[in-house]
């Protein structure tokens, strides 16, 4: 990967986007449904676009949500439907039309007090809450593009299990969204703002209070304020701002907090590995100005723009590789929980670290390993099948002390005061309880490289089958499986991934790009990692050749 000159550096005034022309932008410019790249396209995380592209315009946010509200009536989803947003520039106004859409509807809408902020986990938090209660199930929609630079907008929907909606449910929205769009907006049902928001069934809610107070029933609130521990938290201008200060205040905690008031340019953040402004909590690049500061606290975290990923900063270790920190909070929560069922597994995708199998198999417990998507997590979740569930970006929830379901969606905020119960009752930062496992499972290094290609091999990559691998070694090692499909749940991977002993990697087509992404890890060393990469790169040039 190649590293930008001022990757790490604060963000030059010439590189801030030009807030007042991407509202324009909104407003003003209009897609062109004929043109694929300007269609409403549902990734594994919503919608996401720029209104500078004309792929993130009021006529996007107008179609998707009709065609949401259209989804709610055919599935019959009667409840609240619980609406959050980020602070990036474009998630006001696409909140707002969103708002005007559910309200002309009929829907009941529940958003934020005082047009406030929501982390996507609390999004799914009050959905679930909603539901255990019993009554019309509840949903929601969260206005965010997560990480993503200043300029990008994007709309997520959950329905009423909490977590991110399954290609069943985003292919229905995206293809009526666009038929809407052709349509010229004639299907969207419309009221203004001031309507919309004294219509009946639309109510301001507090989301904050519930949340904040129901954390202790998630995490060891009070060991954490009774340790002492001097706790840094870098809301990143997120979506979390007035999230730290509450919870700090309710259980008494020693935190300085950062960034916690909007900026839509994101000024005070350092540009990230490209040379882009990207609110990447799991980037070294990103995360710079926090990583400075390491040494001022027992255990410091930053979260992204929605607040559904983590990053672990400590004294030691500085940020935390994702993947070992995923390691230490399995070890942690399997030791201090103890009303776990000790027959439920633990939740990983395929390219997450192995050093997750090896903590998992010294704690007794079963690794369930899942297509990468978040969405695989959540029915085992629900169904107590799983206690964890994470992935290698940085992103993960939990069960609540007493089993039951916390999110069904990514959780920072937990994570992040998850490192504080560590530090505070194991006696050592996530950092150093790292290095204990690492004396015990061996030293992982784990790399993602892109390689570009074209459509072709894209397709190609995705269509494999595992008797079309020849090879039986990988890396001087014999191959122990060779898998097209997840053995946790038998979901297609859309790729391959090829294991031995000390070693694996696993290939997979950018759904955004012309490239494939090669995730590789191993156990002996840097060479041991560079001949994985080499095999694999071959082994891919052999099968699509």
């Amino acid at each position: 990967m190649t590293v930008h000159p001022l990757a790490g550096k604060p963000a030059p005034p010439d590189l801030l986007v030009n807030v007042p022309a991407l509202l324009s932008a909104y407003y003003t410019r209009h897609p062109d449904p004929d043109d694929p790249r300007q269609r409403v396209q549902f990734g594994t995380s919503g919608h996401r676009g720029s209104a500078l592209s004309r792929n993130f315009n009021e006529d996007h946010i107008l179609a998707v949500t009709q065609a949401v509200v259209e989804y709610r009536r055919e599935a019959g989803i009667e409840g609240p439907l619980f609406i959050g947003m980020d602070t990036h520039a474009l998630s006001w106004p696409a909140h707002l039309t969103a708002l005007q859409v559910l309200a002309a509807n009929g829907v009941n809408v529940r958003y934020a007090r005082g047009l406030g902020f929501t982390p996507t986990p609390v999004i799914s938090h009050a959905i679930l809450t909603h539901n255990a209660a019993g009554g019309a199930q509840a949903d929601g929609i969260v206005v965010t593009p997560s990480h993503n630079p200043p300029s990008d907008g994007g709309f997520k929907y959950n329905p009423p299990h909490g977590g991110p909606a399954d290609t069943d449910v985003t292919g229905w929205v995206e293809a009526r969204a666009n038929a809407i769009l052709e349509g010229g907006l004639t299907a969207v049902r419309r009221v203004s703002v001031d309507e919309a928001l004294a219509a009946a069934g639309v109510e301001a809610h507090d989301y904050v209070t519930p949340y904040v107070e129901d954390l202790q029933h998630a995490i060891d609130m009070e060991a954490i304020a009774a340790a002492g521990i001097r706790i840094g938290a870098d809301a990143m201008g997120g979506s979390g701002l007035a999230y730290w200060p509450a919870i700090a205040k309710r259980y008494g905690l020693d935190m300085e907090v950062f960034h916690h008031h909007p900026d839509p340019a994101f000024s005070f953040m350092h540009l990230d590995h490209d040379g882009k402004i990207r609110m990447d909590c799991s980037s070294p690049y990103a995360m710079a100005g926090l990583v400075a500061l390491k040494d001022r606290f027992d255990i410091a975290f930053g979260n992204d723009t929605d607040f559904d990923r983590h990053g672990i900063v400590t004294p030691g270790r500085g940020l935390m590789n994702p993947n070992h920190y995923l390691a230490v909070a399995i070890d942690y929560l399997a030791r201090n929980r103890p009303q776990w069922p000790t027959g439920a597994g633990i939740g990983k995708t395929l390219v997450s670290s192995s050093m997750i199998d090896r903590v998992a198999a010294g704690l007794g417990r079963r690794v369930v390993e899942v297509p990468v998507g978040f969405k695989w997590f959540v029915e085992p979740l629900m169904a107590g099948e799983i206690v964890f569930g994470g992935e290698e970006s940085a992103g993960a929830t939990f069960l609540r002390r007493n089993a039951a379901v916390w999110t069904t969606d990514k959780d920072g905020i937990i994570l992040a005061l998850l490192a504080a119960e560590i530090t505070a009752r194991a006696g050592r930062d996530p950092g150093a309880y790292y290095a204990d496992l690492e004396a015990q499972y061996g030293a992982p290094i784990y790399a993602r490289i892109d390689v570009p290609t074209e459509p072709r091999v894209k397709e190609r990559l995705k269509a494999l089958r595992p008797e079309e691998i020849a090879s039986d070694t990988l890396a001087g090692e014999p191959i122990e499986a060779i898998l097209t499909r997840a053995p946790g749940n038998d979901a297609p991977i859309g790729g391959l991934k090829v294991v031995a002993r000390n070693g694996w990697f696993a290939v997979r087509p950018s759904g955004t790009e012309d490239v494939y992404k090669i995730y590789a890890e191993s156990f002996l060393g840097e060479e041991h990692l560079r001949r994985i990469q080499e095999e694999a790169q071959a082994m891919v040039a052999r099968v699509t050749a």
